[in-house]
């Protein structure tokens, strides 16, 4: 299976579930930021959900399938179109040869995902497909697609995978009616964020942790895949301590020396020498992925115990589906 990008969009990479492996050499995860996503369109194509995926930021992309494609896409950064069609999400679909399908914009997200049967073919470089542009490796060429970039999957179908293909192959576009709808496993309210307390907390005076704790921020415009710069009002520090470089991880919050916040995500360093107010909980790092600057969040304060718990929930609901998938086939 291939398609040729015809229009890349505004940053479309190659991106998996990242890589764990090489944090005490400074190597970053990278991966997907919106990971849940990434697994749900793997899933719902009968793949692992670390194959490797395209991550679409924003839309203004189009893409033409050179033969026929077996794919699925999640995430709210855009909705695609084929013929005039809109495309169904969180399900697989079958696509004849030549097709163009083309990405429109939501105005609802940043982000989105595309799967497709096998996993697309790049190599692996430290234990992961994923692009890390800074550094220029793994993904496709260490760097953003292009036009005129033909990308293929992996000739390795499961065999659900074969199962879906079979069912759905034709001389039109086909899907499935089921779906895996990402809604429920995310909380009602996007624009909350839950955190945990990191290790610095108390090192920020009571008015700044009230407001840290009940104002709202917006995402600045010098926003990446490396982290958010929140506006909103300063946070004050009371003890002011050097603090050497420590770990950081995706979803941690840092305080710069000027009282604002960064919100670190997938493509960030591993470690930092800022003070860390708190943790983004894993099962709330999807709703960040899908920020745009000039969004508002607030963040709302769970402890260590319920945001352990809220991640086994949605282990375990993710498990059962990826059952129920295969029982179909």
């Amino acid at each position: 299976m291939e398609i040729c990008i015809l229009k890349p969009g505004v940053l479309s990479t190659i991106q998996d579930l990242g890589r764990m492996d090489y944090l005490n050499q400074a190597i970053p995860v990278s991966g997907a930021t919106d990971q849940l996503s990434a697994r749900i369109a793997n899933k719902a194509v009968g793949n692992s959900e670390g194959d490797a995926v395209i991550e679409f930021t924003y839309a203004a992309a189009e893409f033409k399938a050179e033969t026929e494609i077996l794919i699925a896409y999640a995430g709210d950064g855009a909705t695609f179109y084929a013929n005039g069609e809109k495309l169904p999400t969180e399900r697989p679909i079958f696509v004849p040869a030549e097709t163009v399908i083309k990405l429109i914009n939501n105005p609802d997200g940043a982000r989105t995902y595309l799967a497709i049967a096998g996993g697309w073919n790049v190599p692996e470089v430290l234990g992961s497909k994923s692009t890390y542009l800074t550094a220029a490796f793994g993904g496709y060429e260490g760097r953003i697609l292009k036009t005129g970039d033909h990308l293929k999957s992996s000739e390795n179908l499961s065999e659900t995978s074969i199962s879906i293909l079979n069912r759905l192959r034709g001389n039109t576009i086909k899907y499935l009616q089921w779906s895996i709808p990402k809604a429920l496993l995310l909380p009602k309210d996007h624009k909350t964020i839950r955190v945990v307390p990191a290790r610095e907390f108390t090192w920020f005076d009571s008015q700044s942790i009230i407001g840290f704790l009940s104002d709202s921020f917006s995402i600045g415009l010098n926003s990446n895949r490396m982290g958010y710069h929140l506006e909103g009002n300063k946070i004050n520090r009371i003890k002011n301590d050097e603090l050497l470089s420590t770990a950081v991880f995706p979803g941690t919050i840092q305080v710069t020396g000027s009282g604002n916040l960064v919100l670190l995500m997938a493509d960030c360093q591993t470690t930092g020498g800022y003070p860390r107010i708190a943790q983004v909980a894993s099962v709330d790092l999807p709703l960040c992925a899908q920020l745009k600057p000039g969004d508002h969040i607030r963040f709302s304060e769970i402890s260590k115990e319920d945001a352990e718990f809220l991640y086994i929930e949605r282990e375990k609901e993710l498990a059962r589906l990826t059952l129920a998938i295969n029982s179909k086939f």
